[in-house]
This record gives C-alpha cells, sequence and structure tokens, in this order.
C-alpha cells in the first residue's frame, strides 16, 4: 500500500527533543556550589559549548564526587564529543553509584541509539521508566524509537502517557497525532492535534500538522495562513512548512508557486521528501523533462511515497 508522504519525516518535528535534559538533583545532601555549577553547566551543555559544561560539571565533581546528576551530565559531554567510549565509563559509573536515578539509565540508551544499537537504547529507556514513570526525556525517546520501528500501537501507548505526564509539552500531542496519522485513525489524531493546539498553542510542530489536517480537507487558505510565518525561518520546520506550502499550491494547480516553494526548502534541506516529491509533480504539469528525475529522486528518499490531494470542500 503507497504511503502517503509525511508521515516518517514529520517524525523529526518531536524526535528532536532534548536528548540532553538531565536536570534533576541528585540523592544528596549536596554541597550548594557543585548544585549550581551542575545547572549552569547544563546551560553551557545546551548551548552547545561543551568546553564550558565539561569545566562546570568537572568543578562540580570536586566538590561532590559521588554527584550522579554532573557525573552523567559529563558522560553527556563526552558522548556529543564523539568519545564513546569515554562516555560509557563515565555514565555506568553513574550508574553503580545509584541505580534507582533514571538520569544514567537515560544516558545509557542514548550512547547506545548514537552507536546504532536501538533495541539496547529500548532496554536503558525502560529501565529508567521504571525508577521514574515520569521521567519525561526516557518516555519521549522510547515512543520515538518505538515509532521509528514500526511498533506502532506500543509506540501510541507511550506518546499517550507522556502527554499525561507531560501536558503542556507539545512533544506527546505531536507523536500521538502522526502515530495515528500513520494508523489511518484521523478522526483520533485530529482530537490529538487540537488538544495539544489547546496544551501548547505556540507549538510550531502542532501547527504544521493542523495544516496537514486542512491540506487534507481542501482548505487551502487555511493551511497557507498556518504555514506562511513558519516557512519565513531557516530551520528544519521551516523546511517542513515550506515542503507543506508547496503541497497545497500543487492541490491549487499552482504548479510555479509550487516549485518557487519546494525550491526554497531544497535550499535549506537538500534530501526533504515532500518538496523533492512536490518539486517532480509541479515540474510534471508544466511539461519540463527534469521532472522524472526529481520524482525518481523523491521514491529514493521515501520509497512507495505519494502526495494525497484533494478537490476542496
Amino acid at each position: 500500500m503507497p504511503r502517503r508522504l509525511g508521515y516518517v519525516q514529520l517524525s523529526r518535528l518531536w524526535a528532536t527533543s532534548s536528548l540532553f535534559f538531565v536536570a534533576c538533583a541528585g540523592s544528596a545532601p549536596l554541597p550548594a556550589k557543585a548544585v549550581e555549577l551542575n545547572r549552569t553547566g547544563i546551560e553551557a551543555l545546551t548551548a552547545g559549548d561543551l568546553e564550558t559544561a565539561d569545566a562546570r560539571f568537572t568543578l562540580a565533581l570536586e566538590y561532590s564526587p559521588t554527584f550522579v546528576d554532573a557525573l552523567t551530565n559529563q558522560g553527556l559531554v563526552e558522548l556529543q564529543r564523539g568519545n564513546f567510549e569515554r562516555a560509557r565509563q563515565l555514565l555506568e559509573r553513574a550508574r553503580r553509584l545509584n541505580a534507582d536515578l533514571p538520569q544514567p539509565h537515560h544516558g545509557l540508551g542514548v550512547l547506545e541509539e548514537r552507536e546504532g544499537r536501538p533495541d539496547r537504547a529500548s532496554r536503558h529507556y525502560y529501565e529508567a521508566l521504571r525508577v521514574d514513570p515520569g521521567f519525561v526525556p526516557a518516555r519521549a525517546n522510547l515512543a520515538r524509537l518505538l515509532y521509528d520501528s514500526g511498533y506502532l500501537e506500543e509506540a501510541l501507548v507511550q506518546f499517550k502517557r507522556l502527554s499525561e505526564v507531560a501536558p503542556t509539552d507539545a512533544s506527546g500531542y505531536v507523536g500521538l497525532a502522526t502515530t495515528l496519522l500513520r494508523l489511518e485513525r484521523r478522526d483520533e489524531a485530529s482530537d490529538a492535534i487540537a488538544a495539544g493546539r489547546r496544551a501548547a498553542p505556540e507549538s510550531k510542530e502542532l501547527t504544521i500538522l493542523q495544516a496537514r489536517e486542512a491540506i487534507h480537507a481542501g482548505h487551502w487558505q487555511e493551511a497557507s495562513t498556518l504555514l506562511s510565518p513558519l516557512a519565513a525561518e531557516r530551520d528544519d520546520l521551516a523546511v517542513a512548512a515550506l515542503g507543506w506550502l508547496a503541497v497545497t499550491e500543487l492541490a491549487q494547480d499552482h504548479a510555479r508557486a509550487a516549485i518557487g516553494a519546494a525550491q526554497r526548502a531544497l535550499q535549506l534541506a537538500p534530501d526533504d521528501p515532500v518538496s523533492t516529491l512536490a518539486l517532480g509533480q509541479a515540474l510534471l504539469r508544466l511539461g519540463d523533462p527534469s521532472a522524472q528525475a526529481w520524482l525518481e529522486r523523491a521514491q529514493k528518499l521515501a520509497p512507495g511515497a505519494r502526495l494525497a490531494l484533494h478537490s476542496g470542500p
């Protein structure tokens, strides 16, 4: 059965939830300076300043050598640097110090993912959730792994739980809706999008999902209004917005406008499958001989994908 384009690559919108969101206090009592250094180290790590982050975590550990959070964070710094063996040593030491904290289990899961072992990663995420069912990063990563592996019903359960433990975080609703769409349960997906928009009205990911629903219903102006502000940026979300804007224009038989939007997306992300397929379809409508090459490229990027275009309300 051909796959409607958009489900898998849109998963990246919720798959990018921070893998380094490790900020709970340890089992302490801890020196106040160690806690402060760990907090500011997390800020540096989130900003991508690995040298500063490492220095702060190292100092935190000088104040308290058994500070599990700081040790885990230092392991994540090494993971970012690509020093996987050193990262494993630090994370396993953190786990030995206190296996009743979720952070070391989660960190080991992230490491296994980076080394291409999703099965092992999922076991670590399950272990983190056994310790703390409300630990959001592990829940989000586990749900994503299940989705990417095709275990959609299991992913659905985890995304639902994610939306319950983090009701103002968009990622649970995005994953829930995306999974429901892939299961062809569109009415439930629409409900999940609506619930997410109420809980996290500023979410760009949910805005794109709402625009996709408008495209499906043939509400072109609504889709364009939702997507246009996002398309002005220069990030992954802009790529997705431009790709779906191209689809919107194509559905209205505005081939040249579709080409413009698709080309803008491909300047930012040359391998975006939505934009590639929309560009190929638009060129085909104009009788352009280069259309076939773009369509073939789209099938390599997303085998079996197609655009489901409706004629409007």
